[in-house]
């Protein structure tokens, strides 16, 4: 019987998601990928990947020892390609592997092979033997993700110029970098290999970057890796890349020139659709190979086609990816599901690491919502002190009128952690009262709330409901 409930076209986390969850309703499912593995680009060369290289990079280097011991620490002296993947392939493995039991565990049929749309209820799949198969099915997820963007003018070569899924490969560390591209994956794979002492150009056409982020957050970002031996340069576009075997060379509008032994170009991403046909489906795409969708539901412009994750653009991350593979699928399934939560956090896993939930104080004023700002730096902390953090700060926006709290951005190490406090807060309508009168964990680094909660609280007009509690009874004359 080759007919399902609902096929889904990839192994990513939306796709994965939205397969268990159909598995878990007892629905008939098949996931179809196209790598020999399971995963999806998140397992192998995306997400899981390059923040297990961040952990490697930071452990093996001595990262985090340094400001105890100097910035010549070292806690492995020779460190090499090898020394990176050993624990790369290791963490992939065992993803892979627990992936696997959580579709055997819930029913899901998995089959490799390339899914290729006849008709908006009818699709092949062309197997690696070469067999083709033909399935239907009453419901179809889209979840093939996305491939890296690669331009007529630079010359990959998957040895010395690479895009974002060939970086991992490679053989040899270089001693020197060029990365195209400040967007989030360029700007951690800069940094990463920053603090492998590695002498590290990152190139921006664009006068800023992490245009999301909040500039102040930027800016203390900048000045960190700036110090830590990033040459950062931005509103410098490329006019030319060339491979001259023993190094690359790239030629930028303003004249100059820069040479090192590896290029790294990450300047985008493509949906990956091309091989889906479609057309046939009634479907099409837009100039980036993405498709639209209605976000709530996650329908396609075919009601019984969805799409999910990466492929649908922003905010093209794993963690919301999840999320509406299990929405669509339910969906899809006509199962009642909750809500999504309005504020989720973003994670950017560079060296220092950048994490935010909520409004940038950019947004706030485009809204024109009035606010205070309380800070923290993470060495006004114990945590900080007993950690050797030099660098790392926390930035609270506050409602003037509401005192609800309107974001938070970190930078700094555990930030990515430490964000879900805010998240929490954010999503339960809390205030900055909650920060003043809760007792952190000591010594913590989530101590850097209560003391960014303080400097808003400290800023801001006082309650009617203090003044009054904090008003002296008069004695009543007798």
């Amino acid at each position: 019987m080759n007919h399902y409930d609902l096929i889904v076209i990839g192994s990513g986390p939306s796709g994965r998601s939205a397969a268990i969850q159909a598995g878990k309703l007892g629905r008939r499912v098949m996931v179809v990928e196209r790598f020999a593995r399971l995963g999806g680009v998140s397992a192998h060369t995306g997400t899981i990947p390059s923040k297990t290289l961040r952990e490697t990079v930071l452990n093996l280097s001595g990262w985090r020892e340094r400001s105890f011991y100097g910035r010549s620490y070292r806690a492995r002296e020779d460190i090499g390609a090898a020394d990176l993947k050993a624990r790369l392939h290791m963490t992939i493995d065992h993803e892979v592997d627990v992936l696997e039991h959580q579709f055997n565990r819930n029913h899901v049929d998995t089959l490799t092979g390339e899914a290729h749309f006849l008709s908006d209820k009818e699709i092949s799949v062309k197997q690696p033997s070469g067999e083709v198969c033909t399935f239907t099915a009453d419901k179809f997820l889209i979840a093939t993700g996305t491939r890296p963007f690669r331009p007529d003018y630079v010359p990959f070569n998957g040895k010395t110029v690479l895009d974002g899924d060939e970086f991992l490969d490679m053989d040899d560390l270089p001693r020197s970098l060029v990365v195209i591209g400040a967007g989030v994956i360029g700007v951690e794979y800069a940094t990463m290999f920053s603090a492998l002492d590695i002498r590290v150009t990152l190139i921006e056409p664009r006068e800023t970057f992490l245009d999301f982020i909040d500039r102040q957050l930027i800016d203390e970002f900048t000045h960190q890796i700036r110090e830590n031996g990033v040459d950062l340069r931005l509103g410098a576009a490329v006019e030319k890349v060339e491979d001259r075997g023993t190094f690359v060379e790239v030629s930028l509008d303003n004249g100059r020139h820069v040479r090192a032994d590896m290029l790294l170009f990450s300047a985008g991403r493509m949906g990956a659709t091309d091989a889906l046909n479609l057309k046939a489906a009634g479907l099409e795409t837009d100039h980036r190979g993405r498709i639209k969708v209605d976000r709530k539901s996650y329908q396609t412009d075919v009601p019984h086609i969805y799409a999910t994750g990466d492929v649908i653009g922003h905010p093209s991350l794993a963690s919301t990816s999840l999320q509406q593979g299990r929405v669509a699928a339910c969906h899809a399934l006509d199962t009642p599901t909750l809500k999504e939560s309005p504020w989720f956090p973003y994670g950017i896993y560079s060296v220092p690491e950048m994490s935010t939930c909520g409004m940038s104080e950019e947004e706030a004023q485009k809204r024109e919502i009035p606010y205070e700002v309380g800070v923290a730096r993470f060495r006004e902390t114990s945590r900080g002190h007993i950690m050797g953090l030099e660098h790392g700060m926390l930035k609270m926006l506050v409602s003037l009128k509401t005192r609800r709290l309107l974001g938070v951005q970190i930078v700094g190490e555990g930030a990515t952690e430490l964000i879900h406090i805010a998240q929490a807060v954010l999503n339960l309508h809390g205030t900055v009262d909650y920060f003043v009168e809760n007792t952190f964990n000591y010594p913590t680094l989530a101590e850097a709330y209560k003391i960014a909660g303080l400097d808003a609280f400290n800023r801001m007009p006082i309650p009617d409901e203090f003044k009054k509690a904090a008003k002296p009874k008069t004695a009543k004359k007798k």
